[in-house]
């Protein structure tokens, strides 16, 4: 069975490899959406644990960076919400299975849910967070180690299950 999705091995900064988790886990979305029935099961739990490890990651380490820094107080409440409802959505596919009835329809949810979360992240926390003069490197560093200790299996990437 995949494991969650993994950022590259540490970047020069703290938002590359949280970029590069939108990409992977964008790249998951899709290839549930192309996946016969079979394979939904594996990819739906792919996307899941990719995305408890990111929110983590966020949550622990760059959200309260980002309050220090910039005092986006107001961004970061809305994005720590958007956090719990998808957890939510979560966790209720985490009791699923693909054919349960609205587990389709709630990966479906998460996805856009996602979607919509990475364009404000990516369009308005990030640029703030390059102008407020954090020390990027040393966050990308916490944010790797933790993702480290978060990780059930270190070599699980998901990339196997996105190309199928």
């Amino acid at each position: 069975m995949p494991g969650p999705v993994a950022a590259d091995p540490p970047a020069a900064d703290a938002i590359a490899p949280l970029e590069a988790d939108h990409r992977r886990i964008e790249v998951l979305f899709d290839a549930y959406d192309r996946a016969e029935p079979a394979e939904r099961q594996a990819i739906a739990s792919a996307v899941c644990a990719a995305l408890r490890i990111h929110a983590r990651i966020e949550e622990e380490l760059f959200y309260p960076a980002m309050a220090e820094a910039t005092g986006a107080l107001d961004l970061l409440a809305e994005a720590r919400v958007e956090h719990a409802v998808a957890g939510d959505l979560i966790t209720a596919l985490e009791r699923g299975r693909p054919g349960d009835d609205l587990f389709d329809a709630r990966m479906r949810v998460l996805g856009e849910y996602v979607y919509h979360h990475v364009i404000e992240e990516e369009d308005e926390l990030f640029p703030l967070c390059e102008e407020a003069g954090i020390d990027l490197a040393a966050l990308g560093e916490a944010l790797a180690r933790r993702r480290q200790e978060l990780m059930p299996d270190p070599s699980a990437t998901g990339d196997d299950v996105a190309r199928s």
